[in-house]
């Protein structure tokens, strides 16, 4: 089974080992062929409260560890300026 791994950026850490992570994506629409920015906010674990809101994140799918928690922070590649 391959990894699937995505990179956004964090919105919210209110929560405790939780962070809700921001996903980008570019799409193009088939009638107009123009391209537009879609985003989907991911529920990712955190088990240090290390990430910060504005840092830059990979995220990796892995088992679901709550209700909507299904995605687990593996590094921070950069950080709040």
């Amino acid at each position: 089974m391959t990894m699937i791994v995505k990179t956004g950026v964090v919105v919210s850490d209110k929560m405790n080992k939780t962070r809700v992570v921001k996903v980008e994506r570019l799409v193009q629409v088939r009638k107009y062929k123009k391209i537009v920015k879609r985003y989907k906010k991911y529920y990712a674990h955190d088990e240090n409260n290390i990430s910060k809101v504005g840092d830059i994140v990979k995220i990796k799918l892995t088992r679901p560890i709550s209700k909507l928690k299904r995605w687990e922070v593996i590094e921070i590649v950069g950080k709040k300026e």
